[in-house]
């Protein structure tokens, strides 16, 4: 734990990055190193992440307040229109935009399209990060640095740093965390010790939820797939020493095939799915939990206004 009742010290910095990247450039695992806990749901599917979270670094020089968005994307739905808005209105906000560029993949149209439109954002710094290294070559990982430089160049892009990482083995995830403080104002702490995110933890449950639907499924689901926690509390008349807390969550699909799919063979699906989600919300809080999934449909949610306001979106 870092003491600050006598004051910051001289030289404090703190301030928010931001990575950003196509879908599945391994933001949200990088977020998750760097914090030291797991604040953001992984995928192998793209577009998974839909809420921004806020991780919170905290060290002796400074807090580091990482914000995750959703992948930018051309939007087929107004799901998706949304989601590239928050992304945009994020770019703007943050003290440093790091663009992930996944080591193991060319760079290419998609890449492309992100970089120009963040080159049309004003006054944020940009810093290009190399993701994915373990999955590449030494000579696959500088050809990867060269075009990274490239790119920049033909975009009228300036990085401030180009630095390769594995989020999954560690390398160089700690200069990174010194890159991004020094690349910060300086001025005091702006949560607490010991805050690791600002989301609410009905979202953070919502969100473990749907990653563990997620797991397996057809590669079309991920889209069509919300979740939204209706009531969770502690049960009342227990013990102080053995707490347990109820979660009552729906999974929403956008039709009966897909609630099919959700709940498997006899509801084997959907047993697995609150086994590995429970699992994980207990990690996370460190209570025991009873975890109530009950799957429902909301007819084309992605492109219903009403319905979209209804999932939180």
């Amino acid at each position: 734990m870092t003491d600050f009742s006598g004051g910051w010290p001289e030289g404090f910095r703190s301030g928010f990055a931001c990575f950003v990247g196509r879908p599945n450039a391994g933001k949200s695992t990088l977020t998750n190193a760097l914090v030291g806990t797991k604040i953001v749901i992984t995928s192998e599917k793209p577009q998974t992440t839909r809420t921004v979270v806020r991780g919170i670094v905290h060290r002796e020089d400074g807090q580091l307040v990482l914000v995750d968005t959703p992948g930018l994307h051309r939007p087929r739905t107004l799901l998706g229109e949304r989601l590239n808005d928050l992304v945009h209105a994020t770019w703007s906000e943050v003290d440093v935009v790091a663009v992930c560029f996944p080591s193991n993949e060319k760079i290419g149209p998609g890449d492309r399209f992100l970089v120009t439109e963040l080159a049309k954002v004003r006054g944020t710094t940009r810093i290009a990060v190399a993701t994915k290294t373990d999955l590449a070559s030494p000579e696959r990982i500088g050809e990867h640095l060269l075009d990274i430089q490239r790119l920049g160049e033909e975009t009228g892009t300036e990085w401030a740093e180009i630095v390769p990482v594995s989020a999954v083995a560690g390398d160089q995830v700690g200069l990174l965390a010194d890159l991004l403080v020094g690349l910060m104002p300086e001025g005091p702490p702006l949560y607490p010790d010991g805050d690791l995110t600002d989301a609410p933890e009905e979202t953070l449950v919502a969100e473990l939820i749907r990653e563990a639907a997620l797991d397996g499924v057809r590669d079309e689901l991920p889209h069509s797939i919300a979740v939204v926690v209706e009531e969770m509390g502690l049960r009342e008349d227990r013990p102080p020493d053995k707490p347990l807390l109820d979660i009552h969550a729906n999974l929403y699909v956008e039709r009966s095939s897909q609630k099919g799919i959700v709940i498997g063979h006899k509801g084997a699906r959907l047993r697995a799915v609150g086994t590995t989600a429970r699992a994980q919300i207990e990690a996370l809080l460190g209570t025991p939990v009873y975890l109530d999934l009950h799957v429902k449909i909301a007819k084309d949610w992605q492109r219903d206004p009403k319905q979209l306001r209804k999932l939180g979106f």
